[in-house]
């Protein structure tokens, strides 16, 4: 559980870092804490409206990129 509200800065660290990893084709900043997303290049468009929604999508997509990539446990 988190101790503390998502910041925008977060957001756009881990879109950042998604998108650079090849998990997301698109990520841009909007105004007023909204971020635009898309998963691949021919996948609608998302509006995230608030950090705490954005951390949300960006926690379910961490989640299913995991389950695609099972990692070899030692």
């Amino acid at each position: 559980m988190r101790t503390h509200p998502a910041t925008p800065t977060e957001v756009d660290s881990w879109l950042t870092v998604l998108h650079q990893n090849g998990h997301l084709h698109r990520a841009q900043s909007g105004p007023d804490t909204t971020w635009t997303v898309q998963r691949t290049r021919h996948s609608r468009p998302w509006t995230l409206h608030h950090p705490v929604l954005a951390m949300d999508w960006i926690e379910d997509l961490i989640r299913e990129v995991r389950q695609q990539k099972p990692e070899t446990r030692r």
